[in-house]
């Protein structure tokens, strides 16, 4: 099996146009942006899911995510941010990934609900709470 899209850049055997990197994360600009300053901030190792994640990596991430935001809104004066990330099936790379961008005042970008009734319960609430 070849090495995913991300994994290859990490190994420098595709080009990104890198931001930052260290021992553990590493961040570039995604080659298909929501808005222009569109970040990427990713392990340097191959995992899918954040609960394959250590901690620290994790917090290494969060932690560039807060300057890549202070950045972002440095550069474009953005009316906001979204930071997201994909998991399960819809890691779409295969590659855990945070995705950081500028927001905008009717930039087209927004969340789709699903159509018709949710349960919003203390059941819920209690049956989360007791798995954490």
């Amino acid at each position: 099996m070849s090495p995913c899209v991300f994994c290859k850049i990490i190994e420098k055997e595709e080009m990104c146009y890198l931001l930052y990197e260290s021992e553990k994360i590493i961040s570039f600009l995604d080659i298909e942006p929501i808005n222009e300053g569109h970040v990427l901030i990713l392990p340097k190792f191959h995992c899918s899911s954040i609960e394959e994640l250590p901690l620290s990596v994790l917090s290494d991430m969060m932690a560039l995510s807060q300057k890549v935001v202070a950045a972002l809104s440095q550069i474009y004066g953005a009316d906001g941010y979204s930071l997201m990330q994909n998991g399960g099936e819809f890691c779409d790379f295969g590659h855990f990934h945070l995705h950081i961008f500028p927001r905008y005042k009717n930039d087209g970008f927004g969340w789709t609900y699903p159509q018709g009734p949710s349960e919003y319960s203390l059941n819920i609430a209690n049956r989360i709470k007791k798995l954490l």
